[in-house]
């Protein structure tokens, strides 16, 4: 007992020492505050005092190490978002907030009922938009994760940028392990690029304001090749001699629907036009396997977040929302 105890003393020692250490003393912080100052003309001792808050957080290189998009099927991804209390919120969302879906409807072309998914699959309509500090968030992945420590530093700098613009306190925003914040879940970068003031009160507020959030949301899906209209994914009919090297082969659709047909990827949807472009998406159900035709507004929603679990969860939702 008495040898287990120094062993728990030990580690909590060593999660303390680490959770307590100054980023500063890092070489490559270092060279991000000079960048900061020399790039952005920031105040030197702003951006150190700033970088010394950060706090190392063990829990979300856990996070971001196992996300659910790579560890789940989706058969079993698909039961977090189709649960009935996310769908009557959703409604609810819808009615609430009417009046501002039918501007963004009117002025971005995207669907009402994508738009409210994407929210909902995000933050339950903003109820739970994230507990991570956004500083600890993209200090954590931009100096403690090597795989995409380049993005993460990128995210940072977008971050400093950003509170200035906006005049946020940096060291109390809250978000996601990734840091992505408010009812879209934005990052840093798309914030910045893409959230719009759409109340017309001169702030641009996606944290609190879900009148902003759902022009925002609107917004970056129209920037990123939305189609008025158009389909986002239909069923699709495979034929023996598929071949199925084109399964899950790109987010990107890089083949038309003509091609994919020559190669036993087809499909009985009306309103799919055999020059479109498309996607050919295999998903593991329970039981066997699922076959969808994923169009470019398919391809718009990935843009949100790069993961066709993800885009078939918002485009699902959408559809118990009432997008027919």
């Amino acid at each position: 007992m008495w040898k287990k105890g120094l062993v728990a003393l030990a580690a909590l020692g060593l999660a303390s020492s680490v959770a307590a250490k100054d980023y500063r003393e890092q070489t490559e912080v270092q060279a991000f505050i000079d960048e900061m100052v020399s790039k952005h003309s920031l105040d030197r001792d702003y951006v150190s005092a700033t970088m010394g808050e950060a706090t190392y957080q063990q829990s979300i290189i856990d996070a971001i190490s196992r996300p659910a998009e790579k560890r789940l099927a989706w058969y079993e991804y698909r039961r977090i978002f189709m649960d009935s209390k996310r769908i009557n919120n959703g409604k609810a969302f819808l009615q609430k907030h009417a009046a501002t879906f039918d501007r963004a409807e009117k002025a971005f072309g995207v669907s009402r009922y994508v738009v409210a998914a994407i929210i909902g699959v995000e933050t339950r309509y903003g109820t739970y938009t994230g507990k991570y500090r956004v500083l600890d968030a993209l200090a954590t992945l931009g100096f403690d994760y090597e795989p995409r420590a380049k993005f993460f530093r990128g995210q940072l700098e977008e971050l400093f940028l950003l509170t200035k613009e906006q005049n946020f306190d940096i060291t109390e925003l809250l978000g996601s392990y990734a840091g992505a914040m408010g009812y879209g879940q934005f990052i840093p970068s798309s914030y910045r690029h893409y959230a719009i003031d759409f109340d017309g009160d001169h702030i641009v507020d996606i944290l609190n304001n879900p009148v902003d959030a759902i022009g925002s949301v609107a917004n970056y899906l129209a920037e990123h090749g939305w189609q008025r209209g158009a389909p986002i994914v239909v069923p699709a009919v495979v034929s023996a001699d598929l071949d199925e090297s084109i399964l899950n082969d790109s987010l990107t659709p890089k083949r038309t629907v003509a091609e994919l047909a020559e190669l036993g990827f087809g499909h009985e949807a009306k309103g799919v036009n055999d020059d479109m472009q498309a996607t050919a998406v295999r998903l593991r159900v329970k039981h066997g396997e699922e076959y969808w035709l994923g169009l470019k507004n398919f391809y718009a929603i990935t843009r949100y977040n790069r993961s066709r679990l993800y885009a078939m969860a918002v485009y699902q939702l959408s559809r118990e929302l009432g997008d027919q």
